[in-house]
């Protein structure tokens, strides 16, 4: 910086140390105003000269000034990162021959559990035979992928697709099919975690009751003696994140408008980031496994970030394209009638609110440096809302925004 206090001009000149600054400048915490200050100038000054780069600062600029690099999804990052390099001048090509062949050797153990994963989802959806559940199992595998691309990690990701299929599986059955005696039971059934409470449900949902408790069990059997992962950490958020389904219903069978903040405290919970962040902890060092499950299962503040980063972008996406779910309003929709506004308005307010959360989760790196490992995670879970709801759009629901995507990950090699 410059004697009075404002940024150097010979800044302008250097636009890939302008691009450092603005993604560096992007892991501020609440009260830093000259990191704020660091945003505003090396945005304005790298939207004006972005189109007189070269390929391929070019697109390193442009990809940068849509979602910053610390909020990106680093595995989809590393495909346009190993194209970039190959363009650069006086690159090495032995480091960029062994990327490619890291790439395409981890592609293939990730192409054969998909193929493992598939065939655990057609058994699983033929034996509860719910015509109404979506299959998002490629796009569930997709999201473990993202948080667990790295060899050594195929059960974290075999248990955290099976739980966001498991979570998506409840939550049609909720939101579309469900009537609200039918919710109150499957709720009851599932706090009770027994067969026996299999006699509380109706035909239709005994079977989809069983596979629940089956893919724990199942789950808990293939666990490695050596890891010290309990899965009863894991089964008590999924019956929080039930609790919170069976409030969605009963809001909407009282026709209860929720205000902003009834909504994102209960939706922060119903997306399934806090079971989600349970699940992610197998993957963690065995020495600081219970610590670390008790930590996350306390749903503490990173928790609640990542959680709301996520119900935001989604709720985003829904308001957008219509596809609101039609139980309960969206955050968008209740911030709208709290205060009476445009829907732009609403998303501008909510955006600001998104950066709030994106802070807390910079700050939290130095609250508790022993639970680190597993902030970096919970980061990374956040991290992924900006990959599956990219440009406004849900790709976790429609999946065709991810085609060319989900190919050059698990199909075409580099």
């Amino acid at each position: 910086m410059a004697d009075d206090g404002s940024f150097s001009k010979y800044l302008t000149n250097d636009p890939r140390g302008l691009l450092s600054l603005y993604n560096a400048a992007h892991l501020l915490v609440q009260g830093e105003p000259i990191l704020e200050e660091a945003i505003s100038f090396a945005r304005h000054h790298l939207e004006s000269m972005s189109g007189s780069l070269k390929s391929p600062l070019a697109g390193e600029v442009k990809r940068a000034l849509h979602i910053p690099l610390p909020r990106t999804c680093r595995r989809a990052e590393t495909l346009h990162y190993i194209s970039n390099y190959e363009k650069e001048e006086g690159h090495d090509p032995i480091l960029l021959e062994l990327a490619k062949l890291d790439f395409n050797l981890l592609q293939y153990v990730h192409l054969k559990e998909l193929r493992a994963i598939t065939e655990w989802w057609k058994q699983f959806s033929g034996h509860i035979g719910l015509s109404y559940i979506r299959d998002r199992v490629v796009e569930s595998y997709t999201w473990a992928y993202v948080l667990y691309y790295e060899k050594g990690f195929e059960l974290p990701r075999s248990m955290f697709t099976k739980m966001l299929v498991l979570i998506t599986t409840i939550d049609d059955t909720y939101d579309s099919h469900a009537t609200i005696e039918e919710c109150r039971k499957l709720h009851e059934a599932i706090q009770r975690w027994d067969e026996r409470a299999v006699s509380l449900l109706p035909d239709y949902l005994k079977k989809l009751y069983i596979e629940l408790l089956r893919t724990f069990k199942n789950i808990e059997a293939e666990m490695p003696r050596n890891i010290n992962y309990d899965i009863a950490y894991l089964k008590k958020a999924i019956q929080n994140n039930v609790m919170g389904y069976l409030q969605e219903a009963e809001w909407s069978h009282k026709n209860h408008k929720p205000s902003f903040e009834e909504q994102i405290n209960l939706t922060s919970v119903t997306i399934g980031t806090p079971a989600l962040c349970v699940c992610m902890m197998a993957g963690m060092d065995n020495m600081e496994m219970k610590q670390t499950l008790e930590w996350t299962s306390s749903v503490p503040g990173p928790v609640i970030a990542a959680a709301k980063i996520g119900r935001f972008m989604n709720d985003i996406a829904a308001f957008e394209r219509r596809k609101c779910k039609g139980d309960v309003a969206s955050t968008v929709e209740c911030y709208i009638n709290d205060h009476g506004v445009t829907g732009e308005v609403a998303i501008a307010r909510i955006d600001t609110l998104l950066e709030v959360e994106w802070r807390t989760l910079n700050q939290a790196r130095f609250e508790n440096r022993a639970m680190l490992p597993a902030l970096q995670r919970i980061i990374g879970l956040a991290r992924s809302a900006t990959f599956f709801f990219d440009n406004r759009n849900d790709a976790y629901t429609s999946s065709k925004h991810l085609r060319r995507t989900i190919e050059s990950f698990f199909v075409k090699p580099i």
